[in-house]
């Protein structure tokens, strides 16, 4: 099995973390009669020599014929997740050479190894290899074959489920592009009725020469009963992505159903076994799956096919919130956060449903809940009685004591905040007149506006409380300042000077409170005058930058800060932060046409800086000399390419108002897409597409459209 192993230079192989001399001592592991040392050795094979970087790595590549000999000895323990190593490793996308392409090549030449694991007699091992039959082995027919013969015989649930997602993936790789269905046009397209599908199956067997025709045919087989509703709801979601014009014109019901179906037989069946298990990384990771993690993949599937049919991905997650096993509940939240990551529409009746489950008995079902929420701002408003009436009958919820002792703000009252809600005020004004205040408090008042204002004398008293010293200043101060800013309260002028002109040098991140002190005197204007020669004094430092913002907002004299911004603009070292020109210049738009003697500057770094220093000069260049000169194409490119910019690029039309019309069809664009900018932010990403919608919307209606 592992004869030839010690005979490679393995010290002149790498791996993720440098030389793969330790190797060997993984794959003897894999082979351990030891459960733990063959989890540890598999967590340091995807740890180390299969390292998540888009890349495969020379011992990973050298290690394939071993893993290949581990995987067909039937003594060996574990050898389900040797199998999915090896589908992984040559499954890798965007690798930076050819390994991953020789990888496949050794796998799809040793392919009758997943062959004859087709019927292993480890259910677990035949869970994972019908999807290496269909990525190695290069016979279709074959393929087909197997994967048909083998739902005939197996008994096995979660096989059977391996096999249903296996044939969308075949019918997904073999299908001819010119007759790939699309989601779209399954959507607009008559659905046709039992009969109707089997003869438009039929037609594409014919059309096809066969293959995909096939799988789809056993799909649709697959999909009606007499089947269990777990491999009915496989069969459906692979259908949805492979061919949707077969899916039943009542698709949502009959999902709902099968799923309550499901949940039924499961919980006469009992839960899954959550024994701790090994105290291993991959153990843990486990653990931290949803429970009915099969389910949640079923439905995740599903509603990953049906793509742009908001109004079906919405019916469906409806059905699933209002289930009631509290586990299909729990997964519809989590399904419920990536419809609202990636669209504008659809989640004001899920937002309430998710609101209903605040308070659950169930845990993990009202943690879920409020996570999500967290991450929807303004949009978790459907949601809002719940959570004041949580944050109101439950005041433990208020604050949350972590691990380390540090209290944080309960999450429940940050979503509220959040949405806006003036409710939130008053139980705020609780916590800070209480005994404990979370340090973060001030980062939930910005979002309240205006009916934060009962807030700010205690916000103000505890800011001129803050121990000049204290080791955790920043994360006391900094939160305090944003808020007071937010809120435009000169009247904490005195203390952020405090702040400001009090704290010893060599104090930890002594810097970041500097800077937020600075953009908060900045944000008051000309009643933070005194703090002028303060500011003036931070003109040399690493705080130039937002000094010479602050000093224009407060004096208007460019005179001042033009030398200071210059410096930045043009500063090209070796190991300059490209980020330093970007700001500088964004400060620079700020002067608009006082800030002509920076115009060469700009210039070059619209002409040659990274996208985002690119997108802040040529919107400087813009607002100093009243048009965009040549980088009109600069600002659509990065526009287009780089979602990150926008922001930058709305707020300058904004500031330009009427001239600023040469870009007003994207922001128009932006505010009709139904998707938002940025789908692979998470959480941060739906904060950020609110406030580009609100940012283009500004400057339109300041332009005079509509």
């Amino acid at each position: 099995m592992f004869r030839g192993m010690d005979e490679v230079d393995r010290a002149s192989l790498r791996h993720a973390y440098g030389s793969a001399e330790d190797v060997p001592g993984l794959l003897r592991g894999l082979a351990s009669s030891d459960p733990a040392e063959r989890q540890t050795a598999l967590d340091g094979m995807y740890g180390a020599v299969h390292h998540q970087d888009d890349d495969v790595h020379d011992s990973a590549l050298a290690c394939v014929p071993f893993l290949l000999a581990l995987a067909g000895r039937e003594e060996v323990r574990d050898r389900a997740g040797v199998v999915e190593l090896l589908v992984s490793i040559g499954d890798i996308a965007g690798a930076r050479d050819d390994r991953a392409a020789e990888a496949r090549d050794i796998l799809r030449a040793r392919a009758d190894v997943f062959v004859r694991l087709a019927g292993d007699p480890d259910a677990a091992v035949r869970r994972v290899v019908p999807g290496a039959l269909v990525r190695y082995v290069d016979q279709p027919a074959r393929v087909l074959a197997l994967l048909r013969e083998r739902i005939v015989v197996e008994r096995d649930d979660r096989v059977l489920l391996a096999l249903a997602e296996s044939l969308g993936l075949f019918a997904q790789r073999h299908r001819p592009a010119e007759k790939a269905h699309t989601a779209e046009k399954a959507h607009t397209a008559e659905k046709a009725h039992t009969a109707e599908k089997a003869h438009a199956a039929e037609k594409a067997h014919t059309a096809d020469g066969g293959h995909t025709a096939e799988a789809v045919r056993l799909l649709t087989e697959l999909s009606g009963p007499p089947y269990g509703p777990g491999l009915r709801l496989a069969a459906l979601g692979q259908l949805a992505g492979c061919a949707p014009d077969l899916l039943p014109a009542d698709l949502v019901p009959t999902v709902v159903g099968l799923l309550r179906d499901r949940s039924e037989r499961r919980s006469r069946t009992g839960r899954p076994d959550d024994r701790p298990g090994p105290d291993t990384l991959a153990a843990r990771l486990r653990r931290l799956r949803p429970s009915d993690e099969e389910g949640s993949r079923l439905l995740r599937t599903l509603h990953s096919a049906l793509g742009s049919r908001v109004a079906d991905r919405v019916a469906l997650l409806c059905g699933q919130l209002t289930s009631p096993d509290p586990l299909d509940r729990c997964n519809g939240v989590w399904m419920s956060a990536g419809l609202f990551r990636e669209r504008r529409t659809g989640h004001a009746e899920p937002v309430a449903l998710i609101g209903n489950q605040l308070g659950s008995a169930e845990g993990r079902l009202h943690d879920a809940a409020v996570t999500v929420l967290l991450e929807l701002s303004e949009l978790a408003a459907p949601a809002a009685d719940h959570l004041h009436a949580l944050v109101t009958y439950r005041p433990e919820l208020r604050i949350r004591h972590g691990e380390r002792g540090t209290p944080t703000l309960g999450g429940p009252l940050k979503a509220l905040a959040g949405t806006g809600d003036a409710r939130a005020t008053p139980v705020l004004a609780e916590v800070l007149a209480g005994p404990v205040v979370p340090h973060d408090l001030g980062l939930a008042v910005p979002h309240l506006g205006r009916a934060a204002a009962p807030l700010v004398p205690a916000l103000r008293r505890r800011l001129a409380r803050v121990p000049l010293d204290a080791s955790d200043i920043c994360e006391r101060a900094v939160p305090l300042l944003s808020a007071l800013a937010a809120l435009g309260d000169d009247a904490s002028i005195p203390a952020v000077l405090r702040l400001l002109r009090g704290m010893p040098d060599g104090l930890r991140r002594r810097d970041a409170v500097t800077e937020a002190a600075v953009r908060a005197l900045g944000a008051f204007g000309g009643a933070a005058r005194e703090a002028v020669p303060d500011l003036r004094a931070l003109l040399e430092g690493d705080c130039a930058i937002p000094a010479a913002d602050a000093l224009w907002s407060i004096t208007g004299d460019a005179h001042a800060v033009l030398p200071v911004l210059l410096r930045a603009l043009t500063d090209t070292l070796p190991g300059t932060d490209s980020g330093r020109r970007r700001r500088a210049a964004a400060v620079l738009g700020r002067l608009g046409p006082a800030a002509r003697p920076a115009l060469p500057g700009l210039r070059e770094l619209a002409d040659r800086g990274d996208a985002p220093a690119r997108a802040a000069a040529a919107c400087a260049v813009w607002r100093a000399t009243g048009g965009p000169e040549r980088f009109l194409p600069v600002l659509r490119s990065v526009w287009r390419d780089h979602p990150r910019t926008r922001a930058t690029i709305a707020e300058c039309v904004s500031a330009l108002g009427p001239s600023g019309a040469p870009l007003h069809d994207l922001l128009r664009a932006e505010l009709a897409s139904p998707l938002r900018h940025r789908t692979d932010a998470g959480g941060n990403g739906i904060r950020e597409d609110l406030t580009l919608l609100r940012v283009c919307g500004r400057a339109l209606a300041g332009a005079g459209h509509r």
